[in-house]
């Protein structure tokens, strides 16, 4: 049985406002079993205290140091890499993230980090790609085309803000959320523990599988958010259940 399991959320876990079938029961029987639970998201927007305010108010167990997500991994590594100067394109939330690492949003900035954008314009991807192009580091939060929410719709991901920049600056970003290892390399750090003791469930072969991959994990497909087919030689669930006995 695995000591830890890392969760997906947007698909796996629940879908915009609403829990997905069977999350709430599953994770509670997670933690009677005396597993470590943690959420792995690429969602930028949304800071740790955040997610565990809407995933407590689906009846879901979470602490802020259980969440994992890309606006915070990308501001860490920004400041590993010593970076002092940083444009953001982002949600409140990613900026906030900069914030608390110490980093001001600036017009001649060192590295552009880009998540999701909702008030995302012209004059945004025109100074980001400028920014760029006179050596600024591009980083990508992520790159979801599109991610799930609530009655089986989808909405536009980061990656279709990424790409706008990426194609107007001529540059690839450096990745910082799944399907890149990272974060997962991360949760085991803290966790201190190896990738044999943890499984990876998620929605997404592109993203949450391949993650789990490139971190030497195990993993489980759930059916409950993208994917509609299971490749040979993946194991998968119809829901979250799946993980109950692995």
């Amino acid at each position: 049985m695995k000591k830890l399991v890392i969760l997906d959320l947007d698909g796996t876990v629940y879908r915009g406002s609403e829990p997905v079938e069977h999350a709430v029961e599953v994770v509670h029987e997670l933690i009677k079993q005396g597993r470590e639970v943690r959420y792995l998201t690429n969602n930028s927007a949304a800071l740790p205290g955040q997610t565990t305010r809407k995933l407590l108010g689906m009846g879901i167990p979470c602490r802020p140091e259980w969440v994992y997500g890309s606006g915070q991994a990308a501001a860490r590594w920004c400041r590993e890499s010593d970076f002092k100067r940083v444009y953001v394109v982002g949600e409140p939330g990613l900026r906030e993230a900069f914030e608390r690492e110490g980093f001001s949003d600036d017009t001649h900035p060192q590295a552009v980090v880009v998540g999701i954008c909702r008030s995302f314009t012209y004059d945004i991807m025109r100074h980001a790609m400028h920014a760029i192009k006179n050596g600024a580091k591009f980083v990508a939060t992520n790159l979801d085309p599109s991610f799930p929410v609530e009655r089986g719709v989808f909405d536009p991901g980061a990656g279709s803000i990424v790409s706008s920049i990426q194609t107007c600056s001529g540059v690839t970003p450096t990745v910082i959320g799944k399907p890149e290892a990272k974060m997962v390399e991360q949760i085991l750090s803290d966790a201190r523990l190896k990738a044999e003791d943890a499984i990876v469930v998620g929605d997404r072969l592109d993203t949450d599988i391949e993650c789990a991959h490139r971190a030497g994990c195990d993993s489980l497909l759930v059916m409950t958010g993208v994917e509609t087919r299971v490749p040979m030689g993946q194991g998968y669930s119809d829901d979250l259940r799946g993980v109950l006995n692995l």
